[in-house]
């Protein structure tokens, strides 16, 4: 799957398109994305809020863990967040751990502008019989 191929299938994940998760980039087992941040991102202490961060790092997930066009459904996640983000953009770089089977691990890395870590996510994936 590539890039506009990647764009055009999860233009239907009206979660992430709703809070504004845009797809940069798609290779095989690899996908970036990014959130610029908007004051609907903002939680009461006035940074982003760990649902918006969460849900950059799944749809990077998602695409990576689908883009060998086998659908992959997520089993397990866990995220961690390291700091807080206000402003500027956020990137989620999702990368396949190894060459899967039929589960499929994965790392995403999310990152501001200036590439310090915002939050690690990573996880787990069940592939299903059909295509996408």
């Amino acid at each position: 799957m590539n890039t506009e191929a990647a764009q055009k299938y999860f233009a239907d994940d009206r979660f992430a398109a709703l809070t504004g998760v845009e797809i940069v980039e798609v290779r095989i087992g690899y996908c970036k994305a990014r959130l610029i941040i908007e004051d609907k991102h903002m939680n009461a202490a006035n940074v982003v809020q760990g649902g918006a961060i969460f849900t950059l790092a799944d749809l990077a997930f998602a695409v990576a863990s689908n883009s060998r066009g086998q659908l992959a459904l997520a089993i397990n996640v866990n995220i961690s967040f390291l700091k807080a983000a206000s402003t500027g953009i956020l990137y989620a770089v999702a990368t396949e751990v190894k060459e899967p089977g039929r589960l499929g691990a994965y790392d995403v890395m999310v990152t501001d502008e200036e590439g310090d870590i915002i939050a690690r996510f990573n996880g787990m994936v069940y592939r299903k019989n059909s295509q996408l």
